[in-house]
């Protein structure tokens, strides 16, 4: 019963209420991001594997302008990455947009992390169950271990995780969420899994070697 309707209305109440409370911040926020960036949006918008393999755009905060060089191409992260970007991608702020993920339906607030659906085709019949509820903003395998959780570890906490959702587990996950918010988060762009990709994900989704 809470997995096929209540998780939804719990995640969709909790997220309401927050969006209310904290959207004089995200103004500020939105704000700074449009000047920092230097005309390139506060916005980032990366397509993700929601519910059933279904593709989704995921909506975060912009941490980098789009400057590029005199040949036009985009000049390195590094560069590009501004100071008030460094520090929502530190303190995790960068991912607040996805509560408007959350009201839509296209996540929740406590699932497995989405993954870029370049990977979707990759899965085994095991890892593939993640994709049998929505996709969280944090998750199970989140709040043990981070990024230094191999890639395989991680598929074996989602699967995990949907053979066990509760409102106790959600309530857990959510508190331990909040008592780690400044410890290194968990990323889930393309090149992010360098060093715990022990499946080769990204090599076999881009057809290229990692140097």
């Amino acid at each position: 019963m809470y997995r096929h309707f209540f998780k939804r209305f719990f995640s969709f109440s909790i997220v309401l209420i927050g969006l209310i409370c904290i959207s004089p911040i995200l103004l500020v926020i939105t704000i700074w991001l449009h000047f920092a960036n230097k005309g390139a949006g506060a916005f980032f918008y990366q397509d993700r594997a929601g519910k059933g393999g279904k593709i989704f755009k995921v909506m975060k905060y912009k941490s980098m302008t789009d400057e590029r060089d005199a040949d036009g191409k985009l000049l390195p992260d590094a560069q590009r990455l501004t100071s008030i970007g460094r520090f929502i991608r530190r303190t995790s702020i960068d991912e607040l947009p996805q509560l408007f993920n959350v009201l839509k339906g296209d996540m929740a607030l406590v699932g497995p992390r989405p993954l870029l659906p370049e990977y979707t085709p990759l899965y085994d019949e095991t890892q593939r169950r993640r994709l049998e509820v929505r996709p969280g903003i944090t998750g199970w395998a989140q709040v043990h271990g981070r990024n230094g959780l191999k890639l395989s570890k991680r598929f074996e906490m989602d699967v995990y995780y949907v053979d066990h959702v509760s409102l106790w587990m959600d309530i857990k996950i959510l508190w331990l969420t909040f008592y780690g918010l400044f410890a290194t988060k968990v990323e889930v762009d393309r090149g992010a899994l360098e060093g715990v990709d022990d499946l080769d994900f990204d090599k076999k989704a881009f057809n290229e070697d990692h140097k």
